[in-house]
């Protein structure tokens, strides 16, 4: 591919991921649809839009994927759809991306790869950022929405893990989807007294499921073999940023000085880490 071609998919990729936070939060703050139906309708969109996506590809709709990387992407999606009742969509991308990268950096470190000094200080910054973050005060986030996201971004960096090295990750999305769209749907039916349907919302979610998450990952391995380890890792701190964005732009919202300190730290010591791993 040429550089123009990665940088192109790779953009699109990041807006996509971006995406997927401000329709989620514009659909459960300025509509009346509620977390559950966004998430039963985001995974079950997205597992339609990956299986055609696959099946136009292959030329049959190869299925592979597992049960345990299913848990873990509902375990991402549910909590995800919850966080953004109260969240703003700048601080839920920030926990989220942080929780993330927290906990694909810890367990390498579990598994015995060795952090640098470098390395450790950048992931003493990123956690000190989240910590902060949260502490309590006027301009914090609700803790409970934040614990939540905080689930689903671990939840999101067991996924990943999980995923790592698969021959066809794509197929392998399209079929951890598949699964976890039914249990999506069940999770609609036990909050089936509290559901609350919205054309606007209806459509917000089919959105982040479809093309935010269906085509995003789509395009998003399509882009990856063009990149470096490193560079793969290191483009992504750009999502958090999108989403603020974003926010401030087409929702509204303020960025306050707790978000934009926290936000340096937490971006600024996860690059730290990505960076010193590439010239260690």
């Amino acid at each position: 591919m040429t550089r123009a071609r990665v940088f192109l998919l790779t953009l699109l990729a990041m807006l996509a991921f971006a995406a997927n936070s401000v329709l989620c939060r514009a659909a459960l703050k300025h509509t009346a649809l509620d977390a559950a139906s966004f998430t039963a309708l985001r995974l079950a969109s997205g597992a339609l839009a990956l299986w055609l996506i696959v099946a136009m590809r292959n030329g049959r709709a190869a299925s592979e994927g597992n049960w345990p990387s299913a848990l873990a992407l509902f375990g991402y999606a549910a909590p995800f759809s919850f966080a953004y009742v109260s969240l703003s969509a700048g601080a839920g991308a920030l926990l989220l991306f942080g929780a993330v990268q927290a906990t694909m950096i810890l367990w390498g470190w579990w598994r015995g790869e060795r952090l640098n000094t470098r390395q450790l200080a950048g992931l003493a910054l990123a956690l000190g950022g989240l910590a902060y973050l949260m502490l309590p005060g006027i301009t914090a986030p609700p803790p409970g929405s934040a614990l939540l996201m905080i689930v689903a971004g671990i939840s999101w960096g067991v996924y990943s893990l999980r995923g790592r090295g698969a021959a066809r990750p794509l197929v392998a999305t399209a079929g951890n989807f598949l699964r976890a769209a039914p249990l999506g749907m069940a999770l609609g039916i036990l909050a089936l007294p509290w559901l609350r349907f919205d054309l606007s919302g209806l459509g917000y979610a089919l959105a982040s499921g479809a093309l935010a998450s269906g085509a995003g990952y789509a395009i998003w391995y399509a882009a990856l073999p063009g990149l470096r380890a490193a560079s793969a890792a290191t483009v992504q701190l750009s999502v958090p940023v999108i989403v603020a964005l974003s926010g401030v732009l087409l929702l509204g919202e303020p960025i306050t000085l707790r978000l934009a300190l926290a936000s340096a730290a937490i971006l600024g010591g996860i690059a730290l880490v990505i960076l010193s791993r590439r010239h260690g």
